[in-house]
């Protein structure tokens, strides 16, 4: 199974936080590698190390030649924490209610958007990790419309 990376942060030196989408954070440090790949001691330039980018869900790339895998990091990296990932909750509950509401299939509400039902199913369990887009799309097709909120916390 394949993990799929949400965020990247680049932390001091060669180090690296991944957060997955079930929530597990992962620690790497790049420097780990530069035995077997001595290519990567390219990335002990900090501003090198810096323009890093999550590519997709399964990559992190510097150049066309400097890149890892995540599920490496996943594999070998120390798990830091885990946190709840609340915006595939609330995508995924919000989802299945709007298409419930609508009283459509899985199937249909594909038809619909275009998007494959197998990755409907994702959605509304929780496991996928949605574009605002894709959601969007979704709104859209069931006559909604798509609305995005940040809660602040309350003072006490």
């Amino acid at each position: 199974m394949l993990h799929k990376a949400i965020e990247l942060r680049l932390l001091e030196g060669t180090a690296m936080e991944i957060t997955f989408q079930d929530g597990v954070v992962k620690r790497y440090d790049m420097s780990a590698l530069f035995p077997k790949y001595p290519q990567l001691k390219q990335l002990g330039n900090r501003d090198l190390f810096l323009s890093g980018k999550l590519m997709g869900a399964y990559g992190i790339v510097w150049n066309d030649e400097l890149d890892i895998e995540t599920e490496t990091i996943y594999e070998d990296g120390k798990t830091v924490r885990k946190e709840e990932i609340v915006i595939h909750k609330a995508s995924s509950q919000a989802v299945a209610a709007a298409r419930a509401a609508a009283g459509i299939s899985q199937k249909q509400l594909a038809a619909l958007t275009g998007i494959d039902q197998s990755d409907i199913s994702k959605i509304e369990r929780g496991i996928a990790n949605p574009s605002v887009e894709t959601l969007d799309r979704i709104a859209n097709a069931l006559g909604g419309q798509l609305t995005i909120s940040i809660k602040m916390p309350t003072a006490t």
